[in-house]
This record gives C-alpha cells, structure tokens and sequence, in this order.
C-alpha cells in the first residue's frame, strides 16, 4: 500500500496472535461489533478482522465491512494506546450503511483512548 496505507507491522497475521486475544483480553462492544484489545510491547497499536461467512454469505458485503474497519482504524491508530485489537463483525453489521459502521467503530476507538498504559488492560481509567 502507499504512503495512506495501513503498513503491515500494524496488522496481526500469525494465528497465534489472534488465540491469544480470544483467549485473554478485554472486551469492548457495541450493536454490530465486537472488540478484543490486549496490550503489546510493541509500542504501537495493531489490527486484525475476524469478519465471518455467520456475517454476511456474500464476500463483497464481508470485505466492504473490512475495509470499513481498516480505514478507521488508520485514521486513530497513531492515538491509540500500544495494544493488539481484534475486531469481529456481528450479523447485524452486514445491512447496515458505511457512516454507521465507521459511527460505531469511532465510539469503540474512543472508549480505548484512556486505556491504563501499565498493568491490567480490562479496566478503563476513569
């Protein structure tokens, strides 16, 4: 991708990444996604989609949700605290429009933002 691109560093691609974030992690969520999130030494946020066949049996509806997700993630990604974070699609997401979608995801970048930097992850400083 170019220079607007998401580079690769910033995705999760190893299965063993993304088992231990369904194993042990926090949880956010809201009416058509889900958000797993554990921090990493990395020093910098990554993503991965986990966009089921269960959301949509069509591929282009599944990748428009994707790209969806790719693009808003982009676009916070230097503000977000160092973690890995697994999106996952819920059933409603597939009929629902590309603002509410990027509406949504805004809200759960969001509700990371004041994540604790040290020590445990599942809570939400205040």
């Amino acid at each position: 991708m170019g220079a607007a691109g998401l580079p690769r560093e910033a995705r999760i691609r190893r299965a063993g990444d993304f088992a231990v974030l369904r194993q042990a992690s926090g949880r956010l969520g809201g009416r058509c996604f889900s958000v797993r999130y554990r921090q990493n030494e990395l020093g910098y946020a990554r993503l991965g989609l986990a966009i089921s066949k269960r959301v949509s049996k069509r591929a282009v509806e599944r990748n428009r949700i994707k790209r969806l997700a790719r693009e808003s993630f982009r676009r916070v990604r230097n503000q977000l605290p160092a973690l890995d974070l697994v999106v996952m699609a819920r059933e409603q997401a597939s009929g629902v429009p590309g603002p509410e979608l990027l509406a949504e995801l805004e809200t759960l970048w969001r509700k990371l933002l004041p994540l604790k930097r040290d020590g445990d992850t599942s809570t939400i400083a205040c």
